[in-house]
């Protein structure tokens, strides 16, 4: 059986735990590598990063040898935009680009001036958990623990300024399917998610599902189905591939 893995990059002030769930419910062929960032998870001992463009070249060199053999790259928010970054830094290390890569909720990096445009401003601890409030992915009883936030928070506040600091780059387009998943009550508007189909030469789709900023959880089904769907020709045609050899 051809298998392929899927990196996931997670999304502000979370840890790669956010996907350990997917694993349970992906094919077998689909080999779930949710990847963690430094300050957080497994890495919590690691000083935490603000600038998204190196992270991104360490992240592909720690995961240059996916690159050997069939993947793809998801991310969420943050994620989607640390993913995108990832696949050019490994292209650039001499990798190969990914099968597809799948941007959820945010905007395409072309689209980011006005989309963070507040995420480099200075924020008290009680903004910060305002705004996890507004984004409805954090219960009250949570938002109300002070051990928690105050774990929390110095990780939410250094994601704001990777994303907050970034600035897109003119360069070649990735040759790999670019598929966007958006929800339909999120802040990142369609004209900010098609915007994607700048960062590819190849194939490019995008697909609106119920929901706010987290919809991945809420419909968390349907978004598995979908990255199946995308994947399946590649695993297919791989197999041919192998069977070829």
């Amino acid at each position: 059986m051809t298998q392929l893995t899927l990196l996931c990059l997670p999304y502000s002030g979370a840890s790669a735990m956010v996907y350990s769930r997917w694993r349970r419910k992906l094919p077998e062929w689909l080999k779930l590598s949710p990847v963690e960032l430094p300050g957080r998870g497994a890495r919590f001992g690691e000083a935490l990063q603000t600038d998204l463009a190196p992270l991104a070249r360490q992240l592909a060199r720690e995961h240059l040898a996916h690159t050997q053999a069939p993947y793809a790259l998801f991310g969420h928010s943050l994620g989607a935009l640390l993913a995108c970054e990832m696949a050019h830094a490994l292209r650039q290390l001499g990798g190969a680009e990914p099968l597809a890569l799948f941007a959820s909720g945010t905007a395409a990096p072309s689209e980011r001036r006005e989309y963070d445009r507040d995420l480099c401003e200075p924020k008290s601890d009680a903004q910060l958990i305002e705004q996890l409030r507004t984004l409805n992915g954090t219960s009250e009883e949570v938002l109300a623990n002070r051990e928690l936030m105050s774990l929390t928070l110095p990780v939410l506040r250094a994601d704001f300024l990777l994303c907050g600091s970034f600035r897109p780059q003119q360069r070649t387009p990735l040759q790999c399917p670019v598929h966007v998943l958006g929800g339909k009550d999120d802040r990142a508007s369609t004209e900010q998610l098609m915007a994607w189909r700048r960062e590819t030469s190849g194939s490019f789709s995008l697909d609106m599902l119920a929901g706010g900023h987290f919809f991945i959880h809420e419909h968390e089904a349907k978004v598995l189905r979908l990255l199946k769907d995308h994947l399946e020709p590649h695993r297919r045609r791989h197999g041919r591939l192998a069977l070829a050899d």
